[in-house]
């Protein structure tokens, strides 16, 4: 009687087996790297109602980033800049560019500009903008070299454990105050240097406990 299945068929159990295991590991990789803000979130830039360059503006023209970020050193959440910001400059130049025609129309009208949000906490999570700045993380830690973004991007994941990173060890983004805004600053190559560097600001224990974020 001839054989229905081939002498190969002897081995497809030991397929089945193999794939058991590694169907659900690789399943499991997919799903922490590609459903992660690392993989979703970072490369976010959304179209804004007005084409503001930041590599013009904070990089060309080295505008501080307060000027127009206000009050990131007094207040938990940073402000987006107001019409009122921007019509200081535009008045005069580029006056009748039709590219800021939103921008005089808020203006006019006293309706905000738009603008879509792009670095977001989740709502579960407390997150103090002021206490950042002040204890010394500058604005690349977290937003990247805006000064070279033609359209601003999400630069960092913002996640659970980028955020635990830092907050383990934060001395690596840790900077001058007076420097916080100064987006080509580099800390000292020499230990002893960079010691004191970071001697000169205040303790910085940053809480690694859930209530430190979760309230």
């Amino acid at each position: 009687m001839a054989q229905i299945f081939p002498r190969s068929a002897n081995q497809w159990p030991l397929f089945v087996a193999l794939g058991a295991l590694v169907a659900p590991a690789a399943a499991l990789g997919g799903v922490w790297y590609y459903f992660s803000p690392r993989f979703t979130d970072v490369g976010y830039r959304p179209v804004q109602p007005v084409p503001y360059s930041h590599k013009l503006h904070a990089g060309d023209l080295r505008i501080d980033c307060r000027y127009c970020h206000a009050s990131v050193e007094v207040s938990a959440v940073a402000n987006v800049p107001p019409t009122q910001a921007c019509m200081n400059c535009h008045r005069v130049v580029k006056a009748d560019s039709p590219a800021l025609e939103p921008v005089r129309e808020s203006a006019r009208t006293g309706r905000p500009v738009r603008w879509v949000r792009i670095h977001k906490i989740p709502e579960y999570a407390y997150f103090n903008h002021r206490a950042h700045v002040r204890a010394g993380v500058g604005c690349v830690s977290c937003h990247g070299h805006v000064e070279e973004m033609e359209v601003v991007q999400q630069a960092e994941p913002l996640s659970m454990g980028w955020c635990l990173d830092c907050h383990r060890d934060p001395t690596p983004h840790l900077r001058p105050v007076s420097e916080i805004t100064n987006m080509t600053w580099k800390p000292a190559r020499d230990p002893e240097a960079r010691a004191r560097q970071v001697a000169e600001l205040r303790p910085v224990r940053p809480p690694v406990e859930c209530t430190g974020c979760h309230r």
